[in-house]
């Protein structure tokens, strides 16, 4: 049986509480986007790679990882979507080999692809990270349209959500009309940008080392999937983003991380004596 430990944040220091080990730790790094649970989506296929997966981040010293399996609104309804991921979660609760020596804490919400009507739409704050009002948003890969702004200005002024677009820098390829776009990002939101993007491009690292200097509000997510071709990246990213930007830079995505995630639910496991 796995039981919980305490976390507790205090500015730049994350303390963990299990029973009469206290270990601390001078940051705390956040992967904001990661589809670690397993079965559910495109992601990690069972328990077997989520393992590895978790066992990649902690080796990379991210701190929390967020579960955000895809969410697609013309697939699943709310309901047996947060049911899939319910099983997905607990199967990683339930399993002994997964435990606290060195593993990240655990927060879970999802990747909601733009769908019309998601400005109105009564149960999107059902998708957002448990105990936040953040939700990470999955823009269309296509022309962005004045219907589209007005569906995440909705979301913004109507839900009363805080929106975070994903892997914001892929979609600049198919803004051939800039007002839009340009538009998006002016509103009151955080974008969030995959670690490999610094990483394997040199276009698209420019690219984002740009958005990074012109957007306060920004977050780094490996966007893993698996341990081959879509892994756990974030030590190579904030390596490259220190270098070119200074580690001032590093600190305001780990601060912003910090504030979005205030209150969220927050899992973190260790196994029993019995178990070890």
């Amino acid at each position: 049986m796995a039981d919980f430990l305490q976390i507790v944040r205090d500015k730049h220091t994350i303390t963990v509480y299990n029973k009469d080990m206290i270990v601390e730790r001078a940051e705390h790094i956040v992967d904001f986007h990661t589809h670690v649970l397993p079965g559910i989506d495109d992601g990690s296929r069972d328990l077997t790679e989520t393992r590895g997966l978790l066992q990649e981040e902690s080796q990379q010293n991210v701190d929390c990882v967020i579960a955000t399996p895809h969410f697609y609104a013309d697939r699943f309804s709310v309901e047996e979507f947060l049911k899939r991921r319910q099983r997905a979660l607990q199967s990683v609760l339930d399993d002994s080999k997964i435990t606290a020596v060195g593993r990240p804490s655990l927060c879970v919400g999802a990747e909601v692809y733009f769908f019309p009507g998601m400005g109105r739409a009564e149960k999107l704050r059902s998708l957002c990270i448990e105990g936040t009002d953040v939700i990470l948003i999955e823009m269309p890969f296509v022309q962005w349209t004045e219907d589209v702004l007005r569906e995440v200005r909705e979301v913004i002024s109507r839900q009363k959500l805080q929106v975070v677009l994903a892997h914001v820098e892929r979609y600049p390829q198919f803004q051939k009309d800039q007002r839009i776009w340009r538009q998006v990002m002016d509103l009151p939101l955080t974008i969030q940008m995959n670690g490999g993007s610094f990483i394997k491009d040199r276009r698209r690292r420019r690219m984002c080392l740009q958005l990074l200097r012109e957007h306060e509000r920004a977050l780094l997510g490996s966007d893993c999937h698996n341990l081959s071709s879509r892994v756990p990246n974030l030590e190579e990213a904030r390596r490259v983003i220190a270098k070119k930007l200074g580690d001032g830079v590093l600190e305001r995505i780990d601060q912003i991380a910090r504030e979005l995630l205030k209150g969220a639910t927050e899992m973190m496991l260790e196994q029993d004596d019995e178990t070890s």
